[in-house]
């Protein structure tokens, strides 16, 4: 069980959330620095202009008024104000630019992390998760971490210097228009903290509620041919309908409290405007000797200023609550239980010329095991492979015999027994050199976008064109690429370029340039038609030659050559022999042999 989200089931922004994600950038720190420095630098041009303003305004009112206005001073001022804005465009030009690369370089990583934590993943993690919202989490969560970062450190930063000091220039400047501007200030504060408490919720249920959808979506796709061949569009349809309408209404409540923060920051800014435009007008109107017409045009920039980081901290919290919600489904993600850490485990079997030195004898030591802990699907597991042997795993469905495949290559660990390898228990083995020792085909074929010798060579280092030429011929898969263009540089760029029988042959070649002491065959020819499969068995068999072979097959006129064929029923060896012995038995082997050739 993964461990639980420590102290995010809150519903609210904490410390922990605060303490990780300051974690999470702390690596950046000289590069959010300086561009703090180019932020600080800014906010001090933004705040000294408006005093020229002040004094370009109070120098046209009063030459407009004696109709004699010095240009020079106005000449002089201007440029200053030119120089000044300019050089405010510059300096947040640069903070901008470096903001930028840091959400890009923290999502890239971030991203890598997370493909690190799929591929340490046991088996069992995919087996009870959507592929879809893991997805979700790795594109769509980083995206929004990423948007947010790219934002949000700035405007908090700028914000909190550009707060301080519009404050302290609107004091200076007239301190009765200064406690107007922030009489709303107290309201503003306790609406941002309410609204935060009922917009976290909602921004929680948008993300979760999105990786739903995307499950469904990964489902569609993967899955329409059975849709198709059932007629189950519709049905699909409204599955998906419900959850997207589920997930319109989670996004439009948590619009509506993220929304609320602009229109009611705007209504107290024209509040402000027009209670200082009033102030100020009564005292020009009295002649105050500091309130000018200049005095009042500053302030208004003042009070722009100083509305614009209150707008900006609320928009902030506003992003937290995005933020938060998916940093915490990816910190989830990236907590799950993952397998033993095994770096103080040393190999067991030495590498002579490029290959594993292991003779292949394996041993079922009463093996048992159960997907869940309170259903045990293997029961008291025995049987001794010796080295060379051809093993036959056969048996109805459900009966373990896939399970035994997954227990040998240790994507599951035992809940008792053993398992020994000449000796060796598996346990005691890296997982990496335990599948060293493994070539493996699978029912499930798999081939990724690339060339076909990319497939056919896929992890497995110093293979010669002659050896790809002879396995293509022995996998039968030479005439096939011949008549490809470019041959085995032919690129499969998706899965409807080549069949679902070639895939399966180039899965079988690849095992075959993998030579692997040990092979493991799961329904190797389940895709593969008859006369092909009599034309490749000859190639299996050379392959399978002084080689330890497990093959799992259901059609058990494959195996008859077997040295040893393991009957499974329940998760139990009920027989076990050569497939002459078996047969004069006249048991439950016999009778499902029998039953495939009754017509």
């Amino acid at each position: 069980m993964s461990p639980r989200p420590r102290n995010f089931e809150k519903g609210k922004l904490n410390k922990e959330f605060f303490k990780t994600s300051y974690a999470s950038i702390r690596r950046f720190m000289p590069l959010i620095i300086l561009a703090s420095i180019f932020l600080v630098a800014g906010v001090v041009i933004e705040i000294i202009a408006p005093q020229y303003l002040k004094k370009l305004t109070d120098t046209i009112a009063d030459g407009g008024l004696e109709r004699n206005i010095d240009m020079g001073l106005v000449t002089e001022y201007g440029t200053i104000l030119i120089i000044l804005y300019s050089s405010f465009a510059v300096l947040s030009y640069f903070a901008a630019f470096i903001f930028t690369n840091i959400s890009r370089t923290y999502a890239a990583d971030l991203r890598n992390s997370l493909i690190k934590k799929v591929n340490k993943l046991s088996l069992r993690y995919f087996d009870s998760h959507q592929i879809g919202d893991t997805m979700s989490r790795i594109t769509n969560d980083v995206d929004s971490i990423a948007n947010v970062l790219d934002s949000t450190i700035s405007s908090f930063i700028k914000s909190i210097f550009l707060l301080i000091g519009s404050l302290a220039a609107m004091f200076y400047t007239s301190w009765q228009l200064a406690l107007i501007a922030i009489a709303m200030v107290p309201l503003l504060i306790l609406f941002t903290a309410f609204n935060m408490k009922l917009a976290r919720p909602q921004f929680k249920k948008r993300q979760k509620q999105i990786g739903v959808v995307n499950g469904i979506v990964e489902e569609n796709y993967s899955g329409q041919q059975i849709i198709k061949a059932f007629g189950a569009e519709k049905r699909k349809e409204e599955e998906f309908n419900i959850e997207n309408e589920s997930l319109g209404k989670t996004m439009f409540k948590a619009q509506i409290f993220g929304g609320l923060m602009m229109p009611v920051f705007n209504l107290v800014s024209y509040l402000g405007f027009v209670a200082v435009l009033l102030v100020g007008g009564i005292l020009i109107a009295r002649n105050d000797p500091v309130v000018t017409l200049g005095t009042l045009t500053a302030f208004i920039v003042y009070i722009r200023l100083f509305q614009q980081p209150l707008n900006n901290l609320a928009q902030v919290m506003n992003n937290l609550q995005t933020v938060s919600a998916a940093s915490e489904r990816v910190r989830t993600f990236l907590r799950e239980e993952e397998p033993e850490d095994e770096s103080d485990k040393e190999r067991k079997f030495p590498i002579v010329n490029g290959k594993v030195d292991v003779k292949g004898e394996v041993i079922f030591d009463h093996v048992s095991f159960g997907y869940e802990a309170d259903r045990e699907i293997i029961h008291d597991f025995s049987a001794k492979i010796k080295p060379g042997m051809k093993v036959a795993i056969v048996g109805p469905t459900g009966a373990g015999k896939t399970t035994m495949v997954n227990l040998l290559m240790r994507f599951y660990e035992l809940k008792g027994g053993d398992i020994k390898i000449d000796g060796i228990s598996t346990k005691e083995m890296k997982k990496e050199e335990i599948r060293d020792i493994f070539g493996m085909v699978l029912q499930d074929t798999w081939v990724y976008n690339g060339t076909i010798k990319d497939n056919l060579i896929y992890n497995t280092p110093n293979v010669s064109d002659e050896e790809v030429e002879q396995v293509l011929k022995d996998a039968r898969l030479d005439h096939f690429v011949s008549s490809l263009p470019n041959g085995v540089d032919y690129e499969i760029s998706d899965a409807s370029s080549i069949s679902g029988g070639q895939k399966q042959l180039i899965t079988i070649a690849r095992a075959m340039i993998r030579k692997s002491p040990l092979l493991i065959l799961d329904e190797a020819t389940s895709n593969v038609d008859t006369r092909t499969e009599e034309m490749i068995q000859e190639a299996m068999d050379n392959l399978m030659k002084g080689r330890t072979s497990f093959v799992i097959a259901h059609r058990l006129s494959t195996i008859r050559n077997a040295d040893l064929i393991l009957v499974m029923k329940d998760g139990d060896i009920v027989e076990q022999g050569t497939h002459d012995s078996l047969m004069e038995k006249d048991g439950f082997y016999a009778s499902m042999y029998k039953s495939q050739f009754v017509f």
